[in-house]
C-alpha cells in the first residue's frame, strides 16, 4: 500500500489565513489517492481558552512534526500537507518579534519538495480562529520571504473553485514529470 518514507514526495500547502488551504489539502489527497496531513494547530487552538503563548507555539511547533510522521507511512506516494510547522515561525515572529529557537533549528532540515503557496485572490471567510483579515497582503509578503529564505521549490496558486485546484494538480504533475517520477 505505502511506498517506503524515503520515496514519498512530500507537497505543503502554505499561505496565509482564508486561502482555501484545508480544503485543498483534502482535494489534492482525494484526486492522488493518498492521506493529508491536518494543520495540527488549528485543533490545538480550539481548545485554548485564551490566545496562544510562547509554550502553545512550541506545543503547535512539536505537535505538527509529530502527526506528519505519524501519517507519512500511510502515504501513496505523495503526503499532502496542510500547511507546515513554518507557521509557528510566522506567527510567533508576529506575534512575540522572534521564533523559538527549536523551529529555526529544524527549518532547514525538513524540507518539502513542493510548496504550493496559495494567493489571497478568495474572499475571506470569518472563522473563530482567524484573526487579520486585514493583514492578508502583509502575511502573504511573508510567506514569499520565508520560501525565498529556504530556498524553496513553491508555485503560486491563484483563482477560485476548479480553477485554483487545476491549478494546484498541474503544479504537482509538472514537478512530478520534470523528476521523471512514474506512477505517482
Amino acid at each position: 500500500m505505502a511506498n517506503p518514507e524515503s520515496s514519498i514526495i512530500k507537497i505543503a500547502v502554505v499561505g496565509p489565513e482564508s486561502t482555501g488551504k484545508s480544503t485543498m489539502s483534502a482535494y489534492l489527497a482525494k484526486h492522488y489517492d493518498t492521506v493529508w496531513v491536518p494543520e495540527y494547530a488549528r485543533g490545538y487552538c480550539e481548545k485554548l481558552t485564551a490566545p496562544p503563548t510562547w509554550q502553545d507555539e512550541i506545543n503547535m511547533f512539536t505537535g505538527q512534526i509529530a502527526l506528519e510522521a505519524e501519517l507519512l507511512p500511510k502515504a501513496n506516494k505523495l503526503l499532502i500537507c496542510d500547511t507546515t510547522f513554518i507557521t509557528v515561525k510566522i506567527w510567533s515572529d508576529h506575534t512575540f518579534g522572534k521564533s523559538p529557537q527549536e523551529v529555526l533549528d529544524e527549518l532547514p532540515k525538513r524540507p518539502y519538495d513542493l510548496y504550493l503557496l496559495l494567493n489571497i485572490d478568495l474572499p475571506w471567510e470569518d472563522d473563530p480562529l482567524r484573526d487579520f483579515p486585514h493583514l492578508r497582503e502583509h502575511f502573504m509578503n511573508v510567506w514569499y520571504k520565508e520560501l525565498d529564505e529556504l530556498n524553496a521549490n513553491y508555485v503560486l496558486i491563484k483563482g477560485a473553485g476548479t480553477e485554483r485546484y487545476e491549478r494546484a494538480v498541474a503544479a504537482v504533475d509538472e514537478f512530478c514529470l520534470n523528476r521523471n517520477l512514474q506512477n505517482y
